[in-house]
């Protein structure tokens, strides 16, 4: 192999790496109104119509840009609504967002997905304004497993709260609204993979402030 060669490739690995671990802050802009933000894919897990995925115009949205992520399909109650960051590759990661619960009968409000391998496999956490908890999933061939939770919590449909996540190796910690709520450990996924948003059936919910950080 030529000197040239290996120092391409040389430079190629430490560009992959610079991607997966950089910290990345995502905007919702005029440019993407009423459809899926460039870069971004919706998905779902399950059958059925939904995960309906489009910037909207908010102008209460954090971040003052005026524009947020919005989950807007009332999607059947077995529907996981995605969207994820398509050029993203995280393992240990921290994962913060901005979310506003705007509607839903049977579910609200939402989260993150994390270490996503593609729409049946992933970890996921959301708080459910309807239910008053926040908890935590990982989802293996389609089938979701609860790993923990944190009851008993207020977060009010058309208010915005603050969720984050801080993943480590197998240890995963919760947050909401600057405090601890959750601590678990798992080793279902160990390879490193997109990161995204999530909602459940017809839980409609605007995102802002989207960040990561390796």
């Amino acid at each position: 192999m030529r000197w040239t060669t290996v120092v391409a490739l040389v430079g190629l690995a430490a560009a992959v790496c610079a991607a997966e671990g950089k910290q990345r802050t995502f905007k919702f802009s005029k440019d993407d109104l009423g459809k899926v933000p460039t870069g971004w894919k919706a998905e779902k897990t399950g059958k059925g119509a939904g995960s309906v995925w489009k910037v909207v115009a908010d102008d209460t949205a954090p971040s003052k840009t005026g524009f947020v992520l919005a989950q807007t399909a009332k999607s059947p109650a077995g529907v996981f609504n995605i969207c994820v960051a398509d050029d993203t590759k995280y393992n240990d990661v921290e994962l913060s967002v901005s979310f506003k619960a705007i509607a839903g009968e049977s579910d609200q409000g939402g989260g993150f997905v994390w270490r996503y391998q593609d729409h049946n496999n992933y970890y996921i956490c959301r708080m459910n304004p309807l239910e008053d908890n926040y908890r935590v999933y990982k989802v293996v061939a389609g089938k979701r497993t609860q790993l923990g939770a944190k009851e008993g919590l207020k977060a009010k449909t058309g208010e915005w709260h603050k969720l984050k996540v801080e993943v480590k190796g197998n240890k995963m910690e919760g947050y909401l609204d600057g405090d601890k709520m959750w601590e678990i450990t798992d080793d279902t996924y160990k390879d490193a993979g997109k990161v995204g948003l999530w909602s459940k059936a017809d839980a409609q919910t605007h995102f802002d402030q989207f960040k990561a950080e390796g």
